[in-house]
């Protein structure tokens, strides 16, 4: 791989010699191939390496809330899921697989507010993604520009509309497992502001046993511009989720097809309730022509309360902060100077309480009582400081990025039941933990020459250990020895647009060094309590490819067909990795990564006509994966059809969408989320298995099942 990477490298390199383009801006190129593709080109211009967006187009492929299906569309990424529509987990690029519960690594905005906590925590059950129409990826570390990407970033955006008028609709969808779900919106602008606001109502029984789901949505999204370039935008938003959690299943039951859901979760009534809200108010001002600021203050506050088969617990986490950039361009002679530097401050005052249950099959709600209760008070903070100078030399179109973070975390947990004098004789596990400034570069060479843009990049990421990892509860101490994981990758992308920019495609060639990779472990003889520790390194190479293209006659019965292939292609494997189990180490050097495919694709065939019928299909595949680093447990693979036929039409002041979508049209076995590495063989008390059988699955549905919708816009 490395060799390949150097022969890209020198590549690119001569390209950018031996080629003199006057193309300056690809901004100004009229592109008839897809809608995504200028935001999409502008994008993998600034961040300096593979980037994929996709517009509300692709977006509403699928149910819009079912976000899981659409990202997973795109190469390099895997979205996975514990319930209908909850319990995400990003997978960039073969990283964020290895937790059982939200995102670590991975890091989330939405409209420039971070979704991911000071904590490093990334929770997307109570985000609309209905609300969503665009949404961006800069796949793998990011932590220059974002701070913590070891793994990438993903940025969804709610963007505003300018289309002058004021509008109403009602989109409304019906369907399998008694799905209803709704949204209601208001739309008022002119060429000065956007406003708009939207409630968005979902409900289902889901597909398996205890599966059912309830969210609530109220959004607020307003621009205003105050000058030529300035201008003000608000978000704010208030939700409710609540995901009930049907729990693993066994491997023997999921690939017979069986769905009983697991016991231990359902006699409890198990899920996740969260009322959150989100306000974020953005200020773009031009303080001189070539000097520019974007700020974004935020507020977040979720209260969580959450059933599993082990324990109760509720949460309530106020998270606040602030981003801003500033740009400041020179132009001089021949050359152009960029300068983005700015700041990600984040600050989290959480509070959580946890109690466990006995495994009481008659009174399955029981728990161990206060002595084996938790009570913290946690001081989260996390912040990021970074510079990207941009050097361009235009008459050869060649542009050198450098850039640098430095990023810093410190957690400070009291424990309550010890402090209020609740419970005489308990141990403190009050405990203040600071992880030293970690700096993250990154540098890029970036050439266009006739609507290709080629990239080759070096970039670090860092990822430090959440609060709860940083404590040893079994000795009642801080986890000293911890150290953050670190990322290293370089990468060789080309975006380009071919035949009069109708075709489009990107491909990149990568390897990914990631080091102290963070594992949790058992403790031997200690009744299965476990810590966190470093446990070596994990190496992942890869090729991903993605290609689209656009016919468009507007003459024509057949006026639009929009075809798309995206594959990925890995090689992950361990390097100087081992844990202990059975009271001795383990060594899995040069196995395959737990939860990573070596292959991975999905196919595309829209077709459009002139009188508005519609039909939008789609193949996504995901290889064979091992669950344990052993590679003893090969868990299949699966692809799945699905397909969206529908009528789209403008009569006067009236839009109508009317769809009928049909998702595993195949009845393929398959599952949305698997235990991995250390955490498999999951076994809960009660779960009415026999004793020593695995449950490490969440089934998706193995059955076709149909959705039916119908969208109205009014423009008074």
């Amino acid at each position: 791989m490395k060799k390949y990477i150097g022969v890209a490298a020198v590549l690119c390199c001569t390209i950018a010699n031996a080629q003199q383009s006057q193309e300056s801006s690809i901004t100004e190129v009229i592109i008839l191939g897809r809608k995504k593709l200028k935001q999409e080109r502008a994008e993998f211009k600034r961040h300096g390496q593979s980037v994929e967006t996709l517009s509300e187009e692709e977006l509403n492929r699928n149910n819009p809330a079912a976000i899981d299906q659409t990202l997973s569309t795109m190469s390099g990424l895997q979205v996975d899921k514990r319930t209908n529509f909850g319990g995400q987990r990003l997978v960039v690029r073969g990283y964020g697989n290895d937790q059982k519960f939200n995102n670590w690594g991975v890091k989330a905005y939405w409209n420039n507010m971070p979704l991911t906590t000071a904590e490093g925590i990334t929770v997307l059950d109570d985000v609309d993604f209905a609300y969503v129409n665009n949404v961006e990826v800069i796949k793998g570390p990011a932590a220059t520009m974002y701070g913590g990407g070891t793994g990438g970033a993903v940025r969804f955006y709610t963007r505003p509309d300018f289309t002058k008028g004021v509008s109403v609709s009602e989109n409304v969808l019906v369907g399998a497992f008694k799905t209803f779900q709704s949204r209601t919106q208001l739309n008022a602008a002119d060429e000065n502001y956007s406003v708009n606001a939207a409630y968005g109502h979902l409900e289902t029984d889901g597909y398996r046993p205890n599966g059912g789901g309830l969210k609530n949505f109220f959004n607020v999204n307003g621009t205003i511009k105050l000058g030529e370039k300035d201008q003000l935008s608000f978000f704010g938003s208030q939700a409710y989720s609540y995901e009930h959690t049907s729990g693993q299943i066994s491997y023997d039951d999921y690939y017979a097809g069986i769905d009983n859901g697991n016991p231990a979760y359902i006699r409890k009534n198990s899920g996740t309730k969260i009322k959150s809200t989100r306000v974020g108010l953005s200020n773009t001002i031009n303080i001189t022509p070539n000097f520019r600021n974007y700020t974004t203050l935020f507020y977040y506050n979720g209260n969580t309360e959450s059933t599993s088969a082990g324990a109760y617990g509720i949460t309530s986490s106020p998270n606040v902060g602030l981003r801003s950039t500033f740009t400041l361009k020179k132009e001089f002679d021949n050359f152009e100077n960029r300068l983005d530097f700015g700041t990600e401050i984040q600050n989290s005052m959480s509070t959580t309480s946890s109690y466990r249950f006995t495994g009481s099959i008659t009174n399955p709600l029981e728990t161990t009582g206060i002595n084996g209760a938790s009570y913290f008070k946690y001081n989260n903070n996390q912040a990021t400081y970074f510079a990207i100078d941009y050097l361009t030399y235009k008459p050869w179109a060649l542009t050198l990025l450098a850039g640098v973070s430095a990023n810093k975390t410190n957690y400070d947990r009291k424990d309550l039941y010890v402090i209020s004098g609740l419970i005489a004789g308990k141990k403190d596990q009050s405990f203040g933990k600071q992880y030293e400034t970690a700096y993250t570069p990154h540098f890029a060479l970036q050439k266009e020459w006739k609507h290709q843009i080629f990239n080759v990049s070096y970039s670090e990421g860092y990822n430090a250990p959440t609060a709860s990892s940083s404590f040893i509860n079994y000795t009642n101490t801080a986890n000293n020895d911890l150290k953050p994981e670190r990322a290293k990758m370089v990468d060789f992308s080309v975006h380009g647009l071919l035949m009069d920019t109708k075709l489009d495609y990107q491909v990149s060639l990568f390897r990914i060094d990631y080091s102290n990779k963070l594992t949790q472990l058992v403790i031997p003889n200690s009744g299965n309590q476990t810590y966190w520790a470093n446990t070596g390194s994990q190496k992942n190479n890869g090729l991903e490819v993605s290609v689209g293209y656009q016919y468009k006659n507007d003459n024509s019965f057949l006026n639009r067909i929009v075809p798309f292939v995206n594959l990925s292609y890995y090689d992950a494997k361990y390097k100087d990795f081992s844990t202990r189990l059975l009271g001795g180490d383990q060594v899995y050097d040069h196995k395959t990564v737990v939860g990573v495919p070596r292959n991975k694709y999905a196919l595309g065939l829209d077709l459009y006509t002139k009188p508005g019928f519609y039909l939008i299909n789609t193949y996504n595949y995901l290889g064979n994966v091992y669950t344990d680093f052993a590679n003893t447990n090969l868990v299949k693979g699966f692809g799945l059809l699905n397909s969206k036929v529908g009528y789209k039409k403008s009569f006067g002041k009236f839009d109508v969408d009317a769809y009928v979508m049909g998702n595993n049209l195949t009845n393929q076995i398959n599952y949305t989320f698997l235990f991995l590495g250390n955490s498999i063989n999951d076994a809960d008390a009660g779960n009415g298995y026999p004793k020593g059988v695995a449950t490490d699955l969440n089934p998706g549905s193995s059955k076709a099942y149909f959705f039916y919708g119908l969208n109205l816009k009014y423009n008074l």
